[in-house]
């Protein structure tokens, strides 16, 4: 990390306000390529016009940092692309994925070709009533975390083009089992989770080892 700071020039001519609310971003992510430092940074949203709701016209500006502009594309969408989760993106194959408020799907947007699409959930996800779910990175692939009562299952992306799921990891949480309500994950690797507790100031690592549980270590 440098410490760096860069102003990027404006994305659009006239604020958005009350009065002027066209494409307003509900959608927002950065993408990053660590071996040549390039960025991009996406902003998305509805067309609306002052005193009306939405209408299907999405627009989405990217900015590209070797260029230092920003670019426009216009496509039609539903309004899957209103409800994020949070609104965290991950950012992995070429492509930006935001989980659905209703953990029913993942949206993508390629910035190759600038395309969105829509990319299914494991259906032991989908299915899971009262759970937790969470979209990160796992060593360069797309992972959804989900939690219950005592257990996380980690699911990591096997096959990008296909969207075969793989569960790589199920850990028992029943030696935090008081903390369980408050903590979500927030990075992984292969050997360890972080998750951050929303009811205390400090965070959790927890190493999972085997799919039978995981040893739970604070940090």
């Amino acid at each position: 990390m440098t410490k760096e700071y860069r102003l990027l020039p404006k994305s659009r001519e006239r604020p958005v306000s009350r009065f002027y609310p066209d494409g307003e971003a509900t959608l927002v992510g950065l993408a990053c390529n660590l071996s040549t430092q390039n960025y991009n940074v996406v902003l998305a949203g509805y067309h609306r016009s002052f005193g009306h709701r939405p209408e299907r016209t999405f627009i989405c500006s990217v900015f590209d940092s070797v260029s230092n502009k920003w670019r426009k594309f216009v496509t039609f969408q539903d309004d899957h692309f209103m409800h994020m989760k949070w609104n965290r993106v991950v950012f992995t194959n070429g492509a930006l994925h935001w989980l659905t408020a209703s953990c029913s799907c993942v949206l993508v947007l390629d910035l190759d070709s600038e395309v969105w699409r829509k990319m299914s959930l494991p259906n032991q996800v989908i299915s899971g009533n009262g759970n937790r779910i969470y979209l990160l990175e796992f060593d360069g692939r797309l992972s959804v975390v989900q939690i219950s009562d005592v257990w996380m299952n980690i699911w990591v992306m096997k096959d990008y083009e296909r969207e075969e799921w793989h569960m790589v990891d199920r850990v028992s949480l029943r030696c935090i089992r008081g903390m369980v309500p408050g903590v979500f994950p927030i990075s992984q690797t292969g050997e360890y989770i972080f998750l951050a507790n929303s009811q205390a100031s400090s965070g959790l690592s927890a190493k999972y080892q085997s799919l039978d549980g995981g040893v739970f270590g604070e940090e």
